[in-house]
């Protein structure tokens, strides 16, 4: 047995009993994680907190008397060096933004195995962020849509389509990709770029890349080819 020291110190956030005390037996099954402390409500946080000294506290945002999204905020601000897992039922994307700009480190969806928790307990532990598989695609998701937004905002002369293939233009597609991710023929993406061109006034496809990527678009992977507007 790992001493004490070496331990990960555990706060769980649960109002179901069963679930509370199947978490608790998970992480205890594992050396080095030490469970300090069990709250049913928000009313009972602040004590297990004050008490148990955690580095994690792994949070349910269902709780009888308040949001654990407001409760992971104040987490955040009170204690800076606590780390906040979300372990919850809800999958809805405005319920993962507002855990994530309420300052919690990982996000993971009720149902996750035995391990897939204690790796992600590690690692808010060392500091690090982790979500399940489908949470990080739909992170993914919303980070492009969002991306694409602020595009709109910045390149008003493009239509929200020619904005869609720029972002994959600056990504390093070439046409044939791009018409296959948009389900449209290659003659029409070769217009969308004409066009895209013209509205911002730049002669090459690396031009056109760089204007893109400066206002969010595309990925900071290399690999856009310099073409010119023969190319498009």
């Amino acid at each position: 047995m790992q001493s004490e020291k070496t331990q990960v110190r555990v706060v769980i956030v649960e109002d179901h009993p069963l679930f509370r005390e199947g978490l608790r037996l998970a992480l205890e099954s594992a050396d080095d994680m030490l469970v300090v402390g069990e709250a049913e409500t928000l009313a009972d946080l602040a004590g297990a907190v004050e008490t148990g000294q955690p580095q994690v506290v792994v949070m349910d945002l269902s709780l009888p008397d308040g949001s654990g999204i407001e409760a992971t905020r104040r987490l955040a601000e009170q204690n800076p060096g606590l780390s906040v897992l979300v372990l919850t039922m809800a999958d809805d994307d405005g319920t993962l933004l507002g855990a994530l700009h309420a300052g919690a480190r990982g996000y993971l969806v009720k149902g996750a195995g035995r391990e897939e928790v204690l790796h992600a307990v590690r690692t808010v532990a060392a500091g690090g962020a982790v979500f399940g598989p489908d949470v990080a695609a739909r992170i993914a998701a919303l980070v492009t849509t969002g991306a694409q937004r602020d595009a709109e905002r910045l390149f008003p002369s493009l239509t929200s389509r020619e904005v869609e293939v720029l972002d994959l233009v600056a990504r390093g597609h070439d046409n044939r990709r791009i018409a296959r991710e948009l389900f449209v023929a290659e003659k029409t993406v070769r217009n969308h770029i004409t066009h895209i061109f013209e509205k911002l006034d730049v002669a090459t496809r690396a031009e056109a890349v760089a204007r893109a990527r400066d206002a969010g678009l595309g990925s900071a992977t290399p690999g856009a080819a310099e073409q010119g507007p023969s190319d498009t």
